[in-house]
């Protein structure tokens, strides 16, 4: 089998896995990284929702062998080390993190991590552009919630994206 290698929360693996094998499997078959849901495995639920070199995506949809060694693959288990120690809040987490557990987002919390990680990469593209968290912004997250937690949802990313 073909060696596979690239970053994952900041360490550098290789796995022995065929280029087509998606990358979800990858991280929670071969690496042990559950935080990355799956949900339905056709791009649309979004409860897998990760980074690559700090833009969202969804490792459902993504082959493993179209990454390069140098690719960074950020999960919701990796998120807290995207931000320095003194910017963590009292649980040690990422502020968006924070602002979950202070907003009381979650009831199943099947979805979470793949909304956090939406969030995240949402606030940091509106940032890096200048603007503000708007309305609009939050409608273009389409991360689904079976649980319908949205208006809380809502509510933490904007408390998260003061924090950050």
């Amino acid at each position: 089998m073909p060696e596979q290698t690239f970053i994952v929360n900041g360490n550098r693996v290789t796995v022995d896995v065929e280029d087509d094998v998606r990358l979800l499997w990858v991280l929670r078959d071969r690496l042990g990284i559950t935080g990355p849901k799956y949900g339905c495995g056709i791009n649309v639920c979004k409860a897998c929702t990760s980074h690559i070199n700090g833009k969202a995506f969804n490792p459902c949809a993504v082959p493993v062998g179209q990454l390069g060694a140098d690719d960074e693959v950020t999960t919701i288990e990796g998120l807290p080390d995207q931000v320095e120690p003194a910017q963590r809040g009292d649980h040690g987490l990422h502020p968006m993190q924070e602002a979950w557990l202070d907003r009381d987002v979650a009831q199943c919390g099947y979805c979470q991590p793949g909304q956090i990680m939406a969030a995240v990469a949402l606030v940091n593209r509106v940032s890096a552009e200048g603007g503000t968290i708007t309305d609009a912004d939050l409608d273009t997250i389409r991360n689904i919630c079976r649980c319908g937690t949205y208006t809380r949802i809502r509510e933490a990313i904007r408390d998260g994206a003061e924090r950050m």
